[in-house]
């Protein structure tokens, strides 16, 4: 179906003693093709998950996230703690990788400075299928100016 016929009145023809049959309907919720094109606007939380998961090199799945407010009397951010499984031989380095190196790790967070980044709890076990669960809590502050 072309966009110019998906315009059109529906109800036309119950008028059509009234209308002329080429007039088009203009529908605001239409889809529009280049609003269609368009990303969604990705968020601080979109932002720390992607910097994660670059950190562990794509190995890993996001089990949650949680966001809150936080704020002092000087400082305004988030606080961010995500829990991270890493299933498999392969993903547990990976995943002890990401134990070593997070403390230490520059994060280019637009607007935001990480001022603590922390593993709070770590759950390694042994097996048939090596498996690795860790929780990140990451805090960040607005940057002013």
């Amino acid at each position: 179906m072309m966009l110019t016929e998906s315009l059109r009145d529906p109800f036309a023809h119950a008028f059509a003693d009234t209308l002329v049959d080429w007039v088009d309907v203009e529908v605001k919720s239409a889809a529009h093709p280049i609003r269609a094109a368009l990303r969604a606007r990705r968020t601080i939380a979109d932002r720390v998950r992607a910097a994660l998961t670059g950190l562990t090199g794509g190995y890993g799945t996001m089990l949650s996230h949680e966001e809150a407010a936080w704020a002092s009397i000087t400082f305004s951010g988030t606080r961010h703690a995500v829990v991270l499984e890493f299933c498999g031989a392969e993903a547990v380095a990976a995943g002890e990788e990401l134990i070593e190196r997070l403390p230490d790790h520059e994060f280019a967070i637009p607007g935001q400075l990480v001022a603590d980044a922390t593993i709070t709890a770590v759950d390694h076990r042994f097996g048939a299928m090596e498996r690795l669960e860790v929780t990140a809590v990451l805090l960040l502050l607005e940057e002013e100016g």
